[in-house]
């Protein structure tokens, strides 16, 4: 379902950035439910270059697993830029990975608010030593559409990190 073949393709491309740098990746995911992490596992050797996934879907998972504070949860909530910045962190203490995204929404179909209708998505994306990248997606279609837009846009954001971090180095 979420293996389409574009993230297939996606994963791949992460994977072979990854082990060019022998470089790990930690994945965080909330309204994705793993499924950002099952992309990657579908993908042969991806044990050469996926450290670990965290799946946060609840706040307390969130603030006990990745260390996001129970203040950013209650002022900005799970759906937003400051709690997939915390995700991000947490990814990277938490691991041995250098690098990490976090994905945090609202896949529907309830649960949107007219803040944050159905569909609302924030990205983060950060290395451990110290770039961070985040990004705000407001996808349409239904539960499934938006968690498969999700894994595509999450992928080919640590593609996009990879090549800045390339770029500078």
């Amino acid at each position: 379902m979420f293996g389409n073949g574009r993230n297939e393709n996606l994963a791949m491309q992460v994977g072979n950035t990854l082990d060019s740098y022998g470089w790990m990746l930690a994945i965080a995911e909330s309204c994705t439910g793993g499924a950002v992490a099952c992309a990657v596992t579908d993908i042969a050797g991806s044990s050469g270059w996926f450290e670990r996934g965290f799946v946060t879907y609840s706040n307390d998972a969130k603030h006990e697993m990745l260390d996001v504070s129970q203040d950013t949860l209650a002022r900005w909530g799970a759906v937003s830029e400051a709690v997939v910045r915390e995700m991000v962190a947490g990814a990277l203490n938490h691991s041995h990975a250098q690098v990490a995204l976090a994905v945090s929404g609202i896949a529907g179909p309830g649960g949107g608010t007219p803040d944050k209708p159905v569909g609302t998505v924030w990205f983060a994306w950060g290395t451990g030593e110290g770039q961070l990248v985040t990004r705000l997606c407001h996808f349409s279609g239904d539960r499934a559409e938006v968690r498969t837009q999700s894994v595509g846009v999450a992928l080919q954001g640590v593609l996009e990190l990879l090549n800045q971090v390339i770029r500078v180095a």
